[in-house]
C-alpha cells in the first residue's frame, strides 16, 4: 500500500535503477485506480446502509466480469468529471511517463484505471496504448469463445480470469446462421448472415460494445482467415449465391478499410488460414466440383503480393487409414494453429496432435489431445495458438448440463503435456473461438 494519502506519489531515491522506477510508477497507477474503486465502494456501501438498512447482499456471487463492466461504469462516472489540467493523467509524473506506466500494466487493469479520471479514460479508449504496446512488443493474449448463441466469454490465461461480453443484439436469422469469427487488433469480428445479406458484428475492447454495418468488398462465408497484429486476411469461402471463391481481402483494423488482394490459384471453401514466418497460408477446404477435401495449400507473400501452391500440404484425413470418413461438407475445416512459427494440427478422430515439417512437407504425430475434449467431426472443438502455447477448448457431452475446459501446452521437444487452465459449467460445444493479442 502507498503510505499517507493514496493519491500522493512518493519520489524515488536517485540511486534507483530506471526499471525500478517503471515498476514503482506502474504500481502507483494501479494503486490509484484501486483506491478510487475502494472509496467509491465504501461510499456506496454507506449510502445503501442509510437508504436500505434491511437489504441483503443479493449480488455476492457476481464477482467476475468486473474489468469489462468498469469501462462502461467509467463512462457514467466521468461524464461530469472535472475538466482541470490535473485530470489529464498524473502531474507528478507527466504525460509521457504516465503513458509508459500504463503500457506496463495488464490489460485486465485498464477497465479500473479508466475510472480514475477523464485523462486515463480518454487514453485507454483511444487505442493509443495498444498501438504503442504493439510497437514495443508488449502483447497479452486473451481467448474469446462462444458456447451459447449470441453470447461470448473471454478468458485471460495469465490472470486466469473469466469475463462475460455484452450480449450481441441481432435477429434470429443471424443467430441461427453459420458464423465465422476473427480477432484482429483490438476488435473481435463475427461474420454471419441475416435475412438477405451477409453481416459483420464488431466487438471493441476499447468501448466494451458491439456494432454492425461494416462490409467487405466481396461478402462471403465459410472462408479461411488469420490475423497478424492490426491486419487480417480472409480468403476463399462462398458468396451470397453459394459460388465458391478464390478471391481474398486484407482488413486493417486501425484504418477500418478492406483491400482486395490477388486471388488464390484455386477456389475453396471451408478452409483454414494461419500466419507463419510472416506469410499467410490457406490449408484444406473443398474446391469447385470436387467431392473430396483439397490436399493442397497455398501461401501468400505480403511483400511480393503473390500466391504459391503447395501440393500435398494437408493430405491426411482425420482418422487415418481404414477409418470411416465423413463427407467433406460434414467435416470441420482443418484444426490448425501456429506457435513460434511452427504449424500444428489436431486430428479429432484419433485425438492426436501433429506437427508440420516445413522442409519435408509432411506431418509427424507428436502426441495426444486432452482426453475430455470431444467433437462432432471436428465441430465444437477449438484448437488455437495463444502466445507461446497451444490451447484446446472443449468438454465432455452430458444431457442437461455441460462443462467447458481450457487446456494448454507450451510446445517443446517432448510429447504434449496438457495443463488444465480453467473449467466452468457451460455449453460444451464451442461455436466460435478467436484469440486476441494486444
Amino acid at each position: 500500500m502507498l503510505e499517507g494519502s493514496p493519491l500522493v506519489l512518493r519520489d524515488l531515491p536517485s540511486s534507483c535503477e530506471q526499471e525500478s522506477k517503471w515498476i514503482y510508477n506502474t504500481f502507483c497507477v494501479i494503486e490509484l485506480s484501486t483506491s478510487k474503486r475502494r472509496m467509491e465502494h465504501e461510499e456506496g456501501m454507506m449510502a445503501r446502509k442509510v437508504l436500505k438498512p434491511l437489504e441483503g447482499d443479493e449480488n455476492k456471487e457476481q464477482k467476475e466480469d468486473t474489468s469489462l463492466a468498469q469501462i462502461d461504469q467509467s463512462n457514467n462516472h466521468l461524464q461530469d468529471g472535472d475538466h482541470s489540467e490535473s485530470s489529464l493523467l498524473i502531474n507528478q509524473l507527466g504525460r509521457d511517463i504516465s503513458i509508459n506506466c500504463l503500457l506496463r500494466c495488464s490489460r485486465s487493469d485498464y477497465g479500473a484505471i479508466a475510472s480514475v479520471n477523464k485523462g486515463f479514460r480518454s487514453v485507454i479508449r483511444s487505442g493509443e496504448l495498444y498501438r504503442l504496446r504493439r510497437e514495443m512488443g508488449i502483447v497479452e493474449h486473451w481467448v474469446y469463445f462462444s458456447c451459447n448463441l449470441l453470447e461470448w466469454d473471454a478468458f485471460d490465461p495469465f490472470c486466469r480470469r473469466w469475463m462475460h461480453l455484452p450480449r450481441m443484439t441481432s435477429n434470429e436469422c443471424f443467430m441461427c446462421s453459420d458464423k465465422e469469427s476473427l480477432a484482429v487488433g483490438t476488435e473481435l469480428l463475427v461474420f454471419g448472415k441475416e435475412i438477405t445479406s451477409h453481416v459483420i458484428y464488431r466487438y471493441s475492447i476499447l468501448t466494451n460494445s458491439w456494432s454492425s454495418g461494416m462490409k467487405m468488398n466481396s461478402p462471403r462465408c465459410l472462408f479461411g482467415s488469420a490475423s497478424l497484429g492490426e491486419i487480417a486476411i480472409l480468403a476463399g469461402g462462398c458468396d451470397p449465391r453459394g459460388n465458391i471463391l478464390s478471391s481474398a481481402e486484407l482488413y486493417n483494423s486501425e484504418s477500418g478499410k478492406w483491400v482486395t488482394i490477388p486471388s488464390m490459384n484455386k477456389a475453396r471453401k471451408m478452409c483454414s488460414g494461419v500466419f507463419m514466418d510472416g506469410k499467410f497460408y490457406v490449408i484444406g477446404g473443398i474446391g469447385v466440383g470436387n467431392s473430396k477435401t483439397l490436399t493442397c495449400g497455398e501461401v501468400y507473400d505480403l511483400k511480393m503480393k503473390t500466391w504459391q501452391e503447395i501440393p500435398n500440404m494437408f493430405p491426411a484425413r482425420n482418422g487415418g487409414a481404414g477409418a470411416t470418413e465423413a463427407p467433406p461438407a460434414a467435416e470441420a475445416p482443418p484444426l490448425v494453429a501456429v506457435v513460434n512459427n511452427e504449424l500444428y494440427a489436431a486430428d479429432y478422430a484419433q485425438k492426436e496432435v501433429r506437427k508440420y515439417d516445413k522442409k519435408k512437407n509432411l506431418w509427424v504425430t507428436i502426441g495426444r489431445l486432452p482426453e475430455r475434449a470431444v467433437s462432432m467431426n471436428g465441430w465444437g472443438l477449438a484448437f488455437r495458438a495463444c502466445g507461446n502455447q497451444l490451447i484446446v477448448i472443449g468438454g465432455p457431452r452430458a444431457l442437461g448440463e455441460g462443462m467447458i475446459e481450457l487446456n494448454s501446452w507450451v510446445p517443446n521437444e517432448g510429447p504434449p503435456q496438457w495443463n488444465l487452465l480453467a473449467r466452468k459449467p457451460s455449453g460444451s460445444f464451442v461455436y466460435n473461438c478467436a484469440v486476441m493479442g494486444c
